[in-house]
């Protein structure tokens, strides 16, 4: 089974209504950083060097292959990714090989059933 890894950069707070729709893409599981920061186009402005943006999350998913683009595109979707400036990113990475996934792959096998 073939796995991608989707990253999302989002505002924290649309981190929840992100993982929601992740999962209900067919996502199993995430990994949340959090108090991450970046810098788009424009430098953010600061007030007496310190930073008025609010604090960014990083979203890791492991997905099959076959669920990966729906998945990616339900992120943006529910990011507003396209519609707000500054909302968000998400792209995704060919993982080459897993480990420690076994308790998932009978969902994962179930998911992909469904698509076919």
């Amino acid at each position: 089974m073939k796995f991608k890894l989707i990253m999302a950069l989002v505002n924290e707070q649309d981190t929840d209504s992100i993982l929601k729709a992740a999962r209900e893409a067919g996502c199993t599981g995430a990994t949340v950083i959090t108090s991450a920061r970046g810098e788009g186009l424009e430098p953010e402005k600061t007030f007496f060097g310190l930073d008025l943006t609010g604090q960014r999350d990083l979203l890791m998913f492991i997905v099959v292959e076959q669920l990966a683009r729906d998945i990616l595109e339900t992120i943006a979707e529910a990011g507003e990714f396209d519609q707000k400036s500054g909302a968000g990113i998400a792209f995704q990475i060919a993982i080459e090989d897993a480990v420690g996934l076994s308790s998932q792959l009978s969902t994962l096998e179930h998911e992909i059933e469904e698509q076919i």
